[in-house]
């Protein structure tokens, strides 16, 4: 898979020199990226802190989940999805979309290794990627050593859990939605949801559709579109209007089809944004949520909107109204963020909130070597699309590096080099 030297230091850490970019994360960027460089011939290493590809996707996502956007603006290079694939492929079936592309770019990650730290060696212009293993009971350090360093761990690394007076004396279960499967055992109970972006609503319709009595916190304002328009994705549509027309066009074309299909939301309590959903995605990275049925649960009051909250009690809520309610548990669907901070050792691509500094397009590349990928906020097709570039980019770099090597050696020599 990679070519390495390895030894131990005084210290007992293992040490290993990558020939090749080390990649942090197996997720769908990170496999993505893999598979380029599988194509190309061009050794790697994939450093995974679990124990399976795509975590968020296996372990950390809700039972109901199905790609939002048709299949085709979710597959990863070289490999298509299967053509017997609905449109919107459930969550089953993307995760075994994804075992089967690591198996056919033989993609083995090193599993259970934690990165501490990484940071750019000025003297020796290399990367120190230290990870520290999570296997068993027994606790082992690794320093890989390379040229070349991918950013994959993603957008969504860890969960946001908000700072609200009194949640942690909340008596009920309080998860966060990235720990949440299905409502199947909350019948009957009176459970809160706390956020109403596409986790936030589907979480609130699922627990409806199990008969759960929900209430669902809007507080600040969102943009709900019908996921399809006249029988077509509401996305394909959108990218189909703006090869022709200007994004504030195409904004106003979404919102009155809106209008017509879904009717006027803020009778339901959910205001619209002033900017369209497609400025608001791109100057702010806030998804529209795509409706699939948690309106009509709305509508016929089985979903029930709420504002703010204004502080949690052992068994209540308080809203900023100042209605109370009786609740039973809590679902924080308030989001996620970057960790890359809390290992990364560099400030002069990646910003403070763990996303690089540089907008769409050109956030993909930092210097010495450094790379990122899958923080366009652009879902898998941003995840796809950046793995292209930098897998060409490594690869061009690749190539200039052998030619260097090659011209170091001797005519009569360059037979029997190795790199």
């Amino acid at each position: 898979m990679f070519s390495f030297s390895e030894q131990n230091n005084f210290f007992g850490r293992r040490c290993v020199w990558v020939n090749g970019p080390v990649i942090v994360g197996a997720g769908p960027s990170g496999l993505a990226i893999s598979a380029c460089l599988r194509d190309q011939g061009i050794p790697f290493v994939v450093i995974e802190r679990s124990d399976c590809i795509a975590s968020l996707w296996q372990k950390r996502t809700y039972n109901r989940l199905k790609l939002h956007l048709p299949k085709k603006f979710c597959q990863l290079p070289k490999i298509p999805f299967p053509e017997d694939y609905p449109e919107y492929p459930t969550k089953k079936q993307f995760i075994a979309y994804l075992e089967n592309y690591t198996k056919k770019f033989y993609i083995k990650p090193q599993f259970n290794e934690c990165v501490q730290s990484a940071k750019y060696d000025e003297a020796c212009k290399l990367w120190r990627v230290k990870t520290v293993s999570t296997t068993g009971s027994i606790r082992s350090e690794t320093e890989y050593i390379c040229q070349m360093l991918v950013v994959a761990t993603g957008e969504n690394a860890e969960g946001v859990i908000p700072d609200i007076e009194g949640l942690k004396d909340f008596s009920g279960e309080v998860i966060h939605a990235k720990d949440y499967k299905s409502g199947e055992k909350y019948q009957g109970k009176k459970v809160l949801v706390v956020g109403c972006g596409n986790s936030g609503m589907e979480v609130s319709l699922d627990l409806s559709n199990h008969n759960a009595k929900t209430s669902m916190v809007v507080r600040s304002s969102v943009h709900v579109l019908p996921r399809e328009i006249l029988g077509k994705s509401t996305f394909d549509l959108a990218m189909m209007l703006m090869k022709w027309l200007p994004l504030r066009i195409v904004d106003k074309i979404l919102l009155i089809f809106a209008w017509f299909i879904i009717g006027n939301i803020q009778r339901y309590g959910i205001k619209r944004p002033s900017l369209g959903p497609l400025t608001l995605k791109n100057n702010h990275g806030k998804t529209p949520v795509l409706d699939i049925g948690a309106l009509e649960k709305i509508r016929s009051g089985n979903i029930t909107v709420v504002p703010g909250i204004k502080r949690f009690t052992e068994k209540t809520v308080e809203l900023v109204n100042g209605d109370i309610l009786d609740i039973d548990s809590v679902v924080l669907a308030t989001g996620y963020f970057s960790n890359v901070p809390f290992w990364l050792h560099e400030k002069e691509f990646f910003g403070e909130n763990g996303f690089p500094k540089t907008p769409f397009p050109n956030g993909w590349k930092g210097k010495g070597g450094l790379y990122a990928s899958g923080f366009t906020r652009r879902g898998l097709a941003g995840a796809t699309a950046d793995a292209v570039k930098i897998s060409k980019d490594i690869g061009k770099e690749w190539k200039k590096e052998l030619n260097h090597k090659k011209q170091k050696v001797p005519t009569h020599r360059r037979c029997i080099s190795t790199f």
